[in-house]
């Protein structure tokens, strides 16, 4: 079954209905974003949320030592590295939080064969996910990327990781993306939104649901 991430979580109301529609795993933004929380309100938050939930921290080009404090204040499960983050600084978060997963976004732009060739072989992380933002706006953009483009570019990649896709996916199109990409993953931020940090529980539950009809159908 495929992997479902619902990101921009700002409160426990939304984080349990994603968790009751059957998410996996929520995202937590500590980054510069209209979605951003801060590490105390978000351990409130994966505190009472269930324990097969993933919970995610979603940075662009933090120190090690930020990632670690929150890691450290909230309980996260997982790192997701939204910036331009070098081999270092993998290394770092991976050797002072072995217990976490790490996942590395990459720009589905003009660089992505490059982006793609510098992660591969690389023993630091173990997700690679393919969004549509930009320098100015790293995520939660609501645009698509080209598809076709991308499956490309990952099939002369020769990254052996799981693949998320991201970017303008909504209950609409994202079985498309399942049945083009089969990928291990997906992650939402707009596409369940009523207004930028509110989920809509209608959305959420016809994303997922998509999912899952998209599955049974290749």
């Amino acid at each position: 079954m495929t992997w479902i991430k619902i990101c921009g979580t700002t409160s426990l109301e939304d984080a349990l209905l994603a968790a009751e529609a059957g998410a996996d795993a929520l995202g937590f933004i500590f980054a510069e974003s209209p979605r951003r929380i801060e590490p105390q309100q978000a351990q409130q938050i994966i505190a009472k949320l269930p324990s097969r939930i993933e919970k995610a921290g979603v940075f662009v080009d933090p120190s090690a030592e930020y990632v670690c404090l929150v890691a450290q204040q909230t309980g996260i499960t997982r790192i997701q590295l939204h910036g331009d983050e070098d081999a270092d600084l993998l290394r770092i978060l991976r050797e002072s939080l072995p217990s976490l997963r790490i996942t590395k976004t990459v720009n589905a732009n003009d660089a992505i064969q490059e982006s793609l060739r510098r992660l591969n072989g690389s023993d630091f992380v173990d997700s690679v996910l393919l969004d549509s933002g930009s320098v100015s706006q790293r995520g939660g953009t609501g645009r698509v990327f080209d598809w076709q483009a991308a499956k490309a570019a990952i099939a002369h990649s020769g990254v052996n990781l799981h693949w998320i896709i991201a970017g303008g996916l909504t209950p609409e199109n994202v079985g498309e993306a399942i049945r083009l990409f089969q990928p291990w993953g997906v992650d939402v931020v707009s596409g369940v939104e009523s207004r930028p940090g509110r989920k809509d529980a209608g959305k959420l539950k016809k994303f997922i649901a998509a999912i899952r009809a998209a599955e049974e159908k290749p």
